[in-house]
């Protein structure tokens, strides 16, 4: 089901195309405070049905050519049994919607089609752990055959829950954290062996570094070091991380770290040991080395 389509019901419901539908003013919801109550009512039934996971309710609630965004969506949905899709897997999840508090509400008439703003705190459960969430929503309603229903919605997270959400501890396990922890390898591994396409593809322009000599550094400078290394004919033998650290924040993770690592410069070996603090950042799937602080402590 296209966009279009819901362009196309709503045309019909308006009666597109005579000179009253032309001319239609906005009426708010104290000017139709009997609509307005109607469609308040029938967003709490859909509530309810959340709450109850109750499949067959909200698909009732929804019209068939029903188009938006869920908070989650990466594209629009069109029609009933997209939305039905979506919807299920909530359905067999081990989360539950546990309550609402309606914050803010408000509706606009333009004929038999209603404009419905809301923002609302979600209480949501799983397994025995309780969340709220606030959501912004927006939804359009029409008055058909068997009354109001809703026809679209654009459902979001509010800036107060993103900023939250990106505000709080996150853990990092299994194939998270081994990615994150190949591209910290990688960063090193690459420096080491001048692999200037490689290393430039792990640290961005904004990176920030400083090195044991307390020296501050940009990305030029570290591009310019492993040159220099790779110059004197240096080479690494040896690389490890005895002890590592993460914390997780929205899409950046503080990496701490104890290091080893043996090179070879004209046949002599050395060891160098000591901390790393190194900052990534997740950008379209893939881990970015952003800033760095190496000191020799044990």
């Amino acid at each position: 089901m296209k966009l279009a389509s819901l362009f196309l019901i709503l045309a019909v419901v308006l009666g597109a195309g005579s000179s009253d539908a032309m001319q239609l003013s906005p009426a708010s919801g104290d000017q139709r405070s009997a609509d307005r109550d109607a469609i308040r009512a029938h967003i709490d039934k859909i509530f309810q049905a959340y709450i109850q996971k109750n499949a067959e309710v909200i698909r009732a609630t929804h019209a068939n050519e029903w188009t938006g965004f869920q908070s989650s969506s990466r594209t629009a949905i069109h029609g009933i049994d997209q939305y039905m899709k979506d919807v299920d897997g909530y359905i067999h999840s081990p989360v539950k919607m546990a309550g609402y508090k309606m914050l803010e509400f408000d509706a606009v008439f333009y004929g038999n089609v209603g404009i419905v703003t809301y923002i609302a705190d979600v209480t949501y459960d799983y397994e025995g752990h309780p969340s709220t969430r606030k959501l912004r929503v927006l939804d359009v309603y029409a008055k058909l055959a068997d009354g109001w229903n809703q026809v679209g919605s654009d459902t979001t997270l509010h800036p107060d829950t993103l900023a939250a959400e990106a505000q709080q501890s996150q853990s990092v396990e299994g194939d998270d954290k081994q990615e994150l922890l190949a591209a910290r390898e990688a960063v090193w591994r690459a420096w080491f062996a001048n692999d200037g396409p490689r290393l430039a593809e792990l640290v961005p322009p904004e990176l920030i570094a400083i090195e044991q000599s307390e020296k501050w550094e940009n990305r030029d400078a570290v591009l310019a070091g492993a040159k220099d290394f790779a110059a004197k004919g240096g080479k690494l033998v040896r690389l490890e991380f005895p002890q590592t650290e993460i914390q997780m924040f929205g899409y950046t993770a503080i990496v701490y770290s104890k290091y080893v690592c043996e090179v070879e410069i004209d046949g002599k070996r050395s060891i160098q040991s000591g901390r790393a603090t190194e900052m990534f950042v997740n950008r379209q799937g893939k881990w970015v080395n952003v800033g760095w602080h190496l000191d020799s402590g044990s």
